[in-house]
């Protein structure tokens, strides 16, 4: 790469993209890279403020900015994601399908470190839909050493276990069992609040709701319709109420005494705090399956957004939580309960 005066660029070929602004109407290449300079291109370069020109010639050992933006994509693209092309060492990922966004913030880091070059998502362990933007790369020079880009590769690497950094994880169908709980619903004492909130959520995703049952504050009875729901083919059972330490609250026992295995009782998430997951491992003959049971606090009926948002949409996508990761959306597990909510498109449950 050379620079040169434009008024004497006839014949040479830019390394780079030439891009005109014009307010409220356009912010576009007017010469894409590799084009060759003829006389008539001078005097629109000239217009768009180039008198001096950056044009190729070829150094080993460095790559231009639209060939090392093909590095970082291949670090990036993961499963179900479209790219698009190179342009000013800038590439772009979208989701191809409606899902849960992974981010491998271990790989982010490792690449973002080097510096000269760069990886911009959106935060992981959250719904996108088809065609979203999902991330962004960037070379920050018009060239940079090849040898760098190799060093930054094997550092992503070495950080993800040779995984792409972004994955998205397509939402799959649900088979979902509701399981109301509390003597004042089931004596009648009170309406059923709860459980149409459950259902809207729900109707977020691809969900078919095969069984809901009321019971009393019976930990043994709510522990046989559980085990009655998954018989009937539910992936997923959603027990609403009795979760507090009240002497009638009985349905973390009950989900315990499934034989499932508690993730947390418990997370620090406000709206949430009293929320229970587990999962309870089935054999429908040769196969295996895996039920996600939750205990839902009376928050949930109530507050706009809760830990039931920050969880489900991980349940819809076959995205297991581990116990550290309820542990860390304490960082940002706090909702400010705005007077006009934007969420998804706020702090809450975006930690680290």
């Amino acid at each position: 790469m050379k620079l040169i005066k434009t008024i004497d660029a006839e014949g040479a070929v830019l390394c780079h993209d030439i891009t005109q602004i014009i307010k409220g109407v356009t912010k576009d290449a007017v010469f894409r890279k590799g084009h060759v300079v003829t006389k008539e291109d001078i005097p629109v370069l000239l217009s768009v403020g180039k008198d001096q020109l950056y044009v190729w010639e070829k150094e080993e050992g460095m790559l231009h900015e639209n060939d090392a933006a093909e590095i970082l994509c291949s670090l990036c693209k993961g499963s179900h994601m479209e790219r698009s092309e190179a342009k000013e060492g800038k590439i772009e990922l979208t989701a191809d399908c409606d899902g849960l966004l992974k981010v491998d913030n271990r790989g982010l880091k490792a690449v973002n470190g080097f510096g000269q070059m760069m990886i911009a998502a959106r935060h992981g362990n959250f719904s996108v839909k088809k065609g979203d933007r999902l991330a962004g790369t960037r070379i920050i020079p018009l060239v940079i050493e090849e040898e760098k880009m190799e060093r930054a590769r094997e550092s992503a690497m070495a950080a993800t276990g040779g995984r792409p950094i972004l994955e998205v994880k397509p939402f799959v169908h649900k088979k979902v069992g509701i399981v109301t709980t509390g003597n004042e619903v089931f004596y009648g004492r009170i309406q059923d609040t709860f459980t149409p909130v459950i259902k809207e959520k729900l109707a977020e995703f691809d969900t078919e709701i095969i069984d809901h049952a009321t019971w009393e504050d019976d930990d043994k009875k709510v522990t046989a319709s559980i085990l009655d729901m998954v018989k009937k083919g539910a992936d997923v059972v959603v027990c609403t109420g009795g979760m507090s330490v009240d002497p009638d609250d009985k349905t973390p026992l009950a989900i315990k005494n499934t034989g499932a295995r508690v993730v947390s009782y418990g997370a620090p998430v406000l709206p949430g705090a009293m929320f229970l997951l587990a999962y309870l491992e089935v054999k429908d003959g040769e196969e295996r399956r895996t039920v996600a049971v939750m205990g839902l606090p009376g928050c949930v009926m109530y507050a706009k957004r809760t830990i039931f948002d920050l969880v489900l949409p991980r349940i819809m996508a076959d995205d297991e939580v581990t116990p550290e990761e309820l542990a860390a959306l304490g960082l940002g597990g706090l909702c400010l309960n705005c007077p006009v909510c934007t969420f998804p498109n706020c702090g809450f449950g975006k930690g680290v």
